[in-house]
């Protein structure tokens, strides 16, 4: 197993905090982004395309520490994209009993359960987390759990680490709050996803009534980050396999088109931007995510999607986000890294005024050689 992974538990967390830190520093001293950027994820037209390159594993900041930073004081990245808690973990209030150690859970064997009641697991040496057992176990569970169990979106201090994270920043540079398993995730994660794909044909009534519940509190979430400053708002919601939706369009609009509309337009009402995550080939749904407000599609994955395809369709219609396959880093030389970032910059940014976030389609991770992720930099700031 990787020497990085066998560190002292407070090593690791020295190593991640002076990165943050680091790059935080590094981002403060460039120089401001925050207006082209804005104009140019809205297709307003920039002089070049927005970076970001601060998609990363735990595992690949552990691995690489100071020599990764050193890249981003190098190459400081236009957008600040910041989430205030963990995506396997949820708020923890500081005198929270039994907390969780981020850190510890993502770098060893181990269970958890979030605020949510979802019970997750991480394997040593593995990238990020999977749920195992799900809350929401029966139906006639669902309104005690909406009554009783559902976080509180306006929990004190739910937003108090992302909003130390953009204070430093607001004035300067793009700021993007992200909030992981909005809809569909977060209802597979409750349910089970097998469980929730029969829910789909069994028990409509029921799913809808979780839907409504679970929209009304990405409406409260979007006010508290309205309160603290971001400029976008990123949702997750993964729908796309390899080769397409993972449901019928029919029915990914009879369930969540609406929701989605109602959150966005609420996104829209405080002034920010709408950045939607899908992993997958979501082709099919491209057209309604616009249509329901979508300002920047996340992210345009070359192994699923085609990247022509898509700007031939969408290109000018909405903004593109990823489009740099991070699975090819792992393999790549690195000149034919530099060459997939001109050409995906070529494709999804320059023909649309530069409307294009560039950078690595999913996390990258510790499998990706040093020097690969080094032509990577270089080439999405080569001007």
């Amino acid at each position: 197993m990787a020497d990085f992974l066998k560190r002292p538990l407070e090593e690791m967390e020295s190593i991640a905090a002076r990165f943050e830190q680091r790059v935080n520093e590094a981002r403060k001293s460039a120089p401001p982004s925050k207006a082209w950027t804005g104009k140019a994820l809205r297709r307003q037209g920039a002089a070049r395309c927005p970076v970001r390159l601060k998609r990363l594993s735990l595992d690949i900041i552990l691995r690489y520490g100071d020599a990764l930073a050193d890249l981003f004081c190098e190459y400081p990245d236009d957008v600040v994209c910041v989430a205030p808690y963990d995506i396997c973990i949820g708020y923890q209030p500081p005198d929270a009993p039994n907390r969780i150690n981020p850190v510890r859970v993502m770098t060893t064997d181990a269970r958890w359960t979030d605020e949510w009641g979802i019970c997750w697991a991480h394997a040593y040496g593995g990238v990020g987390a999977t749920p195992v057992d799900h809350p929401l176990k029966d139906w006639s569970q669902l309104e005690d759990y909406i009554a009783r169990r559902m976080p509180d979106a306006y929990a004190p201090g739910r937003l108090r680490d992302a909003e130390r994270v953009i204070d430093m920043h607001r004035d300067t540079t793009y700021c993007v709050g992200i909030i992981h398993l909005a809809l569909f995730e977060r209802m597979h994660a409750l349910r089970g996803m097998e469980q929730l794909f029969t829910d789909f044909y069994t028990n409509e009534a029921e799913v809808l009534r979780l839907d409504e519940a679970l929209t009304e509190y990405l409406i409260r979430l979007v006010r508290c980050w309205s309160k603290i400053g971001a400029d976008a708002l990123l949702f997750t919601d993964d729908w796309g396999t390899q080769t397409s939706m993972m449901i019928a369009v029919e029915m990914w609009r009879r369930f969540f088109e609406k929701p989605y509309r109602r959150v966005f337009e609420e996104v829209h009402r405080f002034g920010m931007d709408v950045i939607f995550h899908s992993c997958g080939n979501i082709t099919d749904i491209a057209a309604h995510l616009i249509d329901v407000g979508v300002d920047v599609i996340d992210p345009i994955q070359p192994g699923a999607m085609d990247p022509r395809e898509v700007a031939r369709r969408f290109g000018g219609r909405v903004a593109f986000s990823g489009g740099i396959d991070d699975q090819r880093l792992v393999s790549h030389t690195p000149q034919q890294v530099r060459d997939e970032v001109r050409r995906m910059i070529d494709t999804l940014g320059r023909p649309f005024g530069n409307a294009y976030l560039v950078g690595p389609a999913n996390v990258m991770t510790p499998e990706i050689p040093l020097e690969n992720v080094r032509a990577l930099f270089e080439a999405c700031h080569d001007r």
